[in-house]
């Protein structure tokens, strides 16, 4: 891993990291920025650098999003505490180090961590996944998980297809599989899970379908679609077949048509603008079915130009 001193030596802005991390639009970067070669080559800057630029690890002050939604998670990750008088549903963790800041978040909005009785998640990567077995340890919650990432989540992530066993942590024990279209019911939360896979095999979209104030929302948590410096898409791929469960996932993305959209990384669903927001306009602020649409279409095109760039096709269509 690359030293601390290493970290803060690069003068790099979180907007870089965006660039590399979630495949934002092409910028200049700085003369001594890691190159996208480098990060792709050396997983340990790569993930040194997010866990930095993008603040994993830093607390965030929770907030109330709609009805039994709530986010739980630091200043770079999205955890989301769904709240029922039967018990709660944790989704997403952060890194290992978050779990005593999630912990602390759920009691601010008022509620017991005891009461969570099972967790979820988007994909099995320690940004998201790492804390599942700390919580689950001191919770006792199950813990549900798409069929085809089961096994990462019980191994911590060894032998992952990119990052090998760079980015492992705790493994944690399943205690339930699920499969495509496959819902969760807790209290008057009705969750469904679909399978998305591309930036793992197991990536999971929830949707959830709200009834708040007599007013229905559906609410998104996209998850796959994005491909990080390093994944091999047509040439040699990551896994087989990735390139083919890439596109099924950004169609089965676009034809969502949710009313609100929170994700696994804050910067994608903007949630600093949006909490600000919100504090005069109430849910109108998390609102945003073309944000959601043009995030979608980012991702699917910057998927198609990584395909074209491996294939060494010209840019512009060869004009």
């Amino acid at each position: 891993m690359v030293s601390p001193n290493r970290v803060g030596a690069i003068p790099i802005a979180a907007t870089v990291l965006y660039l590399a991390a979630a495949q934002a639009v092409a910028q200049t970067l700085p003369s001594n920025a890691p190159t996208k070669e480098q990060l792709a080559n050396d997983n340990n800057l790569f993930i040194a650098l997010a866990i930095k630029a993008l603040r994993w690890e830093e607390p965030a002050e929770p907030v109330s999003i709609v009805g039994p939604i709530h986010f739980v998670g630091t200043k770079g990750l999205g955890v989301f505490l769904f709240t029922t008088a039967e018990g709660h549903i944790l989704m997403n963790t952060g890194m290992p180090s978050s779990g005593p800041m999630i912990l602390d978040s759920v009691r601010k909005l008022g509620f017991k961590p005891e009461d969570i009785k099972l967790m979820i998640n988007g994909h099995a990567h320690a940004d998201h996944a790492g804390a599942f077995a700390w919580l689950k340890e001191r919770l006792g919650a199950e813990l549900a998980v798409m069929k085809d990432d089961v096994a990462a989540m019980e191994s911590g992530d060894a032998d992952d297809f990119k990052y090998g066993n760079d980015l492992t942590y705790p493994g944690v024990k399943v205690d339930r599989v699920l499969r495509d279209g496959e819902t969760i019911k807790m209290g008057d939360v009705l969750l469904t899970a679909y399978h998305t896979p591309g930036h793992t095999r197991g990536a999971t979209t929830w949707i959830a379908n709200l009834v708040v104030d007599g007013k229905p929302f559906i609410v998104a948590f996209p998850d796959g679609a994005g491909f990080n410096p390093g994944y091999r898409l047509a040439k040699n791929p990551s896994y087989p077949g990735i390139a083919d469960d890439y596109r099924r996932t950004h169609h089965a993305l676009e034809m969502l048509k949710p009313d609100i959209w929170l994700a696994q990384h804050n910067e994608y669903y903007d949630l600093e603008g949006k909490r600000e927001r919100a504090k005069t306009d109430g849910v109108k602020a998390w609102v945003d079915p073309e944000g959601y649409r043009r995030f979608i279409a980012g991702k699917k095109r910057a998927f198609e130009d990584e395909v074209d760039e491996e294939m060494g096709a010209a840019k512009g269509g060869g004009k």
